[in-house]
């Protein structure tokens, strides 16, 4: 499934020379991975097309004219779309020219104007990753450093690592360091979480496999966010393949226990009571057993938010997990109302970027979900800046259920998740108003 890039702005640039250019900022998920021109991102994708031919979705055309303000938008959207689809295929994704090219991107490596290297690129057989020049978003070059991964009892495990090391490579080697089985890795992620002084616990977003983590938590300082390990499936009932395994049963009951005292889970008092006999008396196995039972449990809790159902201006807690979207809403009359929106009955999603609705607050997201509510279609919003996490849980949902029904010899239902961006245009100026100066070979 697509992986959730945007494109957020296009930065008009002038060199030293007296040419013109575009600067296009990649984010995922919201967050900046870096910048880059329609030049880079068409020589690697010629790249990509020499390993995987059609495999790879059609590149924006170069413009032969001088660009106007629609074709700049355009282009801009067409590269949006490309680099989502681009991560349909697993395989292009797992190529180290995939993963190369972002590790470049993320760093922000500087080397000389592509430009001035037409010649030795001309010389070369296989244009390979290196030769790219990246701006210099984040100054952050390969060394030597040391990283906190955090454990949900709040325990950390330090590593030394290079700052170039990828998501992928530091699980692997903190859940290795930790005693768990190779074949279980998959049933884990990293997440960036913020952990309020008021006990509220906020998973900001799940860790892309190829991004940096080092680099991340320096462009992300302002949110104070920690880097930690968390179990990355929707289904409760997968925690019986886990239990076998020492290492991976410690990881689940410090998470179980971290979602108890956060108030994640609603076991009832004998519930409760149960609960703290097990944990008192160390009986980890059982614990998870009895918590599998609890309301909430395995679910993802995100921070409280804006929808629209069943009448606009709602706040609501949302709850996903097994299957489900739970909404436990407030109405303007200050009533409550407990809502169960089904996967099953879920057709198609959107995640809208809507930017600053006013000078000075932060930009707005939206996820939207397409809903047959009593036999008719509707599109249910929420306001909320876990948009992206809340698609990326649906997304692993959908995917664990078609796991499921296939295993069953059941016929499988296709649900679509995707993302668009509406153009919000807060603080217009000349810069970013007309492009129709720019010339093709500036690009």
């Amino acid at each position: 499934m697509k992986l959730h890039f945007s494109i957020t702005a296009a930065e008009e640039l002038r060199e030293r020379r007296g040419g013109r250019y575009v600067l296009y900022s990649v984010c995922l998920e919201g967050f900046l991975l870096g910048k880059a021109r329609y030049s880079q991102l068409r020589r690697w994708d010629a790249q990509l097309r020499q390993l995987f031919g059609s495999a790879v979705p059609a590149f924006p055309p170069k413009f032969y004219l001088a660009m106007t303000k629609s074709m700049a938008d355009e282009r801009q959207s067409q590269l949006e779309q490309y680099l989502q689809n681009v991560t349909l295929d697993s395989n292009i994704t797992n190529s180290d020219v995939f993963r190369g090219f972002f590790r470049k991107l993320q760093q922000g490596q500087v080397c000389i104007r592509i430009s001035s290297l037409n010649t030795v690129f001309s010389c070369l057989t296989d244009c390979t990753v290196s030769s790219f020049c990246f701006y210099d978003t984040f100054k952050i070059q390969t060394q030597r450093a040391f990283l906190d991964v955090y454990l949900a009892d709040g325990s950390n495990i330090r590593l030394d690592i290079q700052t170039s090391d990828t998501a992928e490579r530091i699980l692997e080697v903190t859940l290795c360091k930790m005693g768990l089985s190779r074949e279980l890795i998959k049933y884990f992620s990293l997440f960036f979480f913020q952990d309020h002084d008021n006990g509220v616990l906020s998973v900001v977003k799940k860790v892309a496999e190829f991004e940096l983590p080092y680099v991340s938590l320096q462009t992300m300082k302002e949110l104070h966010c920690k880097l930690g390990i968390r179990k990355w499936y929707m289904d409760p009932s997968l925690d019986t393949l886990l239990m076998d395994c020492r290492a991976s049963l410690n990881l689940l009951y410090m998470q179980a226990i971290q979602e108890v005292k956060k108030n994640w889970v609603k076991p009832t008092e004998m519930q409760m009571q149960e609960l703290e006999f097990l944990q008192n008396n160390a009986n980890k196995a059982k614990f998870l057993e009895l918590i599998r039972a609890v309301r909430f449990y395995g679910y993802v809790r995100l921070d409280p938010c804006i929808c629209d159902y069943p009448e606009e201006g709602c706040s609501a807690d949302i709850y996903v997990g097994n299957n489900e979207i739970n909404c436990c809403i407030t109405l303007p009359t200050n009533q409550t109302k407990e809502v169960s929106f089904k996967i099953s009955r879920l057709r198609s999603w959107q995640v809208t970027f809507l930017g600053a609705i006013k000078d000075g607050e932060d930009d707005t997201l939206e996820l939207r979900f397409e809903y047959n509510d009593s036999g008719t279609w509707q599109w249910i919003i929420l306001y909320t800046k876990q948009a992206f996490l809340l698609s990326s849980c649906l997304k692993k949902m959908i995917s664990e259920q078609m796991m499921k029904e296939a295993k069953e010899g059941q016929e499988t239902v296709v649900h679509s998740g995707f993302i668009s961006r509406k153009r919000f245009l807060v603080r217009p100026n000349e810069d970013n108003r007309v492009f129709e100066k720019i010339r093709e070979e500036d690009l």
